[in-house]
């Protein structure tokens, strides 16, 4: 029985460095998009890798440290409010992932992508549904974007405060409807989403919210 991800995706893509690629703050009403790749050594694979949701906030900053030291490359991207707004939050992510992939140290053969949306990437790519539960690569990836982006929401908690950003990471939570009835959307709000929308035209209530 699978108890978690492994390499066996990575093997069967043949000869060549294969990276993990996945994103992180697609969901969000607020903040960029992130995304990892990872191409990581099958001879020194971090114990314990696993979707980023599934781990405990220490376990998955224990995880980050351990795969940039132990990883033969990785790089984080990101795509920008504006570049959210411009691009939609889909082709934003995949931009992110571009990103990602060009900031390698090590070209990379073939990407393996969680979801099952075939992005334009600056490799060939294998999508993975579920592929942070499958992939080694995929899941160290998701931690890495994971991470990355969490930082930067505890950053702007610092810039924005009122909405909670540190907790919730831009995420739907009860503090972030207050935050928005009683501030309005801060500058790093995604003014597309439907109850950041709702804000900006003093129409959102406590209440509202529930859906992005």
């Amino acid at each position: 029985m699978r108890t978690g991800p492994d390499m066996m995706l990575e093997l069967a893509c043949g000869q060549g460095p294969v990276c993990g690629v996945d994103e992180a703050g697609r969901g969000p009403w607020a903040g960029p998009v992130s995304a990892g790749a990872v191409i990581l050594d099958p001879d020194r694979i971090p114990k314990g890798l696993n979707d980023s949701k599934k781990l405990t906030a220490k376990a998955r900053a224990a995880l980050e440290e351990e795969i940039k030291e132990v990883a033969i490359a990785w790089c984080v991207g990101m795509a920008s409010i504006d570049e959210i707004a411009e691009l939609n939050i889909l082709h934003a992510a995949g931009l992110a992932m571009c990103r990602a992939i060009e900031g390698l140290s090590v070209t990379p053969t073939i990407a393996l992508v969680d979801g099952n949306y075939a992005f334009k990437l600056p490799c060939p790519i294998k999508t993975v549904v579920k592929g942070d539960s499958l992939s080694c690569s995929i899941a160290a990836a998701s931690i890495l974007a994971k991470e990355a982006r969490d930082r930067i929401m505890v950053e702007m908690d610092a810039v924005y405060p009122g909405y909670g950003f540190a907790g919730h990471k831009g995420y739907h939570a009860p503090i972030h409807v207050q935050g928005l009835v009683r501030l309005g959307p801060s500058p790093i709000h995604r003014m597309g989403w439907a109850p950041v929308k709702a804000a900006l035209a003093g129409e959102l209530t406590l209440g509202d919210g529930l859906e992005a």
